[in-house]
């Protein structure tokens, strides 16, 4: 499978970014995550025999479908946020990628959507599982948690996040402490890094 480098996702990102500014939150927010994930894979020897490339692509890719989620008042939908990875996915199928890719779009909201998760609460999506199968898939979703695109964006303590998350349930909470156990808790003393626009 060919892994397109990040020049290649950035192009990606300014084809459908539909604004300046959502390119700048999108893309950076993206950035961060890869930088997490690079983090930890670095600090962590058991992560070792994970595709680090496939993860760095994953990161970038990632959150493309927020873009599809902006009217043309240039505000973002935020009722209908929970779509945006298989908004992401539809991107990406369109754009040819193939489904290993897709799927850090589809299957990195949360801590993952169950079908069970999508009927009870009623969430705009096909009954599906949407979960993070491959450890590269578990990473990117993992080092997703810890940073917000809100305005300002930020960083979110390990602790912040479980407490976010168990508004969702006790088992979301338990799926987000096993990702913690499973990757390690990255440092998130660094700056938050800007991208050029």
């Amino acid at each position: 499978m060919e892994i397109p480098d990040p020049d290649a996702i950035r192009a990606l990102h300014e084809k459908y970014a539909p604004t300046p500014e959502a390119f700048a939150l999108v893309h950076t927010h993206c950035e961060i995550v890869r930088g997490v994930a690079e983090q930890l894979l670095a600090a962590t020897p058991g992560l070792a025999h994970l595709d680090a490339d496939l993860v760095r692509a994953g990161c970038l890719l990632h959150d493309i479908g927020v873009y599809r989620l902006y009217g043309d008042d240039g505000r973002l939908d935020h009722r209908n946020y929970v779509r945006h990875g298989l908004l992401g996915h539809e991107i990406l199928a369109a754009e040819g990628f193939p489904e290993p890719l897709r799927r850090f779009c589809s299957h990195h909201t949360g801590v993952g959507l169950t079908r069970h998760d999508v009927i009870s609460q009623g969430l705009p999506l096909p009954p599906a599982d949407y979960l993070a199968v491959t450890p590269e898939e578990r990473l990117v979703m993992y080092a997703d948690k810890f940073h917000t695109k809100s305005r300002p964006s930020r960083y979110l303590t390990p602790d912040e996040y479980a407490s976010h998350v168990r508004r969702f349930g006790e088992d979301k909470v338990t799926a987000f402490h096993d990702l913690r156990a499973e990757f390690g808790d990255p440092d998130l003393t660094r700056p938050v890094p800007r991208v050029e626009v």
